[in-house]
């Protein structure tokens, strides 16, 4: 299958690199600046799961022509806009459209521009980023993409998909309940985001303290409660088990949002605090905790 990632950051990049590494056709939608570089330079990988080098196949907006089976798209929800409209000239009528965002309101916003047959679910856990050189550095060993059809049928195109991403060296795996899991992964990274840009800290230091804790208990709460109104999918235990898994990560987790506000980038605080706080109003759920950090980020959006 001919698959098409747009752009070659942190994670389009990674997930990328790992499926030229395995030896797939994988080809990525760039800027102009951006091609020129990576022709020149290439695109790193430095991993803990294995470094590699390597001269990417890249297309622009003007290399119009060539039509591709995938469109994995991995931008951050603020540039999903432009996104839609960089890939359209890409897409036949039988292409797959994979997205990777952090949110849940982008699945409306794809289904919109391709249709609802198109775009299935996805969703990846993987702590990487670029650091000055463009280089991408992944420093903790999880690197898992989980993806499948958002009515959970297990069909012809998915199982070829899943035998081009089977045997890279990264997880992707192929999930039955991938709406519900998207949920859960919008819970968990909300919160995780919305933590640890607040105190300014790696996820260790918030979890050592018993105020860091319960602050982390009754984010997951609030939004648990909100996500429940809002018809979504989650399991009952989710605010627990979530907890659980926040407890046991590495103390120098940090997420990408907190990464952001350190080189003083955009955010996507609207598209996920944002959105569940206006549910929370709508529904007239108090959100105390939710609040506080809305607010926080955007008085740093503020910030010239």
């Amino acid at each position: 299958m001919k698959i098409l990632i747009v752009g070659a950051g942190a994670i389009g990049g990674y997930f990328g690199g790992r499926l030229i590494e395995k030896g797939e056709n994988v080809t990525f939608l760039v800027r102009a600046k951006r091609k020129e570089a990576l022709e020149k330079s290439g695109l790193t990988i430095e991993s803990v799961n294995g470094n590699m080098k390597f001269i990417p196949q890249l297309i622009t907006i003007n290399d119009i022509g060539e039509k591709f089976d995938v469109v994995i798209i991995s931008t951050k929800s603020y540039h999903l806009t432009q996104a839609i409209d960089d890939v359209r000239l890409f897409v036949k009528e039988d292409t797959i459209i994979l997205p990777l965002l952090n949110c849940i309101g982008h699945l409306d916003q794809l289904v919109d521009a391709f249709g609802e047959h198109a775009v299935i679910g996805g969703l990846c856990f993987i702590e990487t980023t670029l650091d000055e050189h463009g280089t991408i550095l992944q420093k903790s060993p999880l690197h898992q993409l989980v993806y499948g059809e958002r009515s959970g049928e297990i069909t012809p195109r998915i199982e070829k998909l899943k035998s081009v991403f089977n045997g890279a060296n990264a997880s992707f795996d192929l999930s039955k309940q991938i709406t519900q899991e998207m949920w859960h992964k919008y819970l968990f990274i909300t919160v995780m985001s919305g933590v640890t840009s607040l105190m300014g800290s790696s996820i260790g230091p918030i979890m050592e303290l018993e105020s860091g804790r319960n602050t982390i208990a009754s984010l997951l709460e609030e939004l648990g409660t909100v996500m429940k109104k809002m018809g979504a999918p989650i399991q009952d235990t989710i605010t627990r088990d979530l907890f659980t898994k926040i407890s046991t990560m590495p103390y120098d987790m940090k997420s990408s949002m907190q990464r952001d506000m350190e080189k003083s980038l955009p955010l996507e605080a609207d598209h996920l605090q944002g959105l569940l706080l206006q549910h929370a109003k709508t529904h007239g759920i108090p959100t105390p905790t939710l609040e506080t950090i809305y607010t926080k980020l955007k008085i740093y959006e503020k910030k010239d």
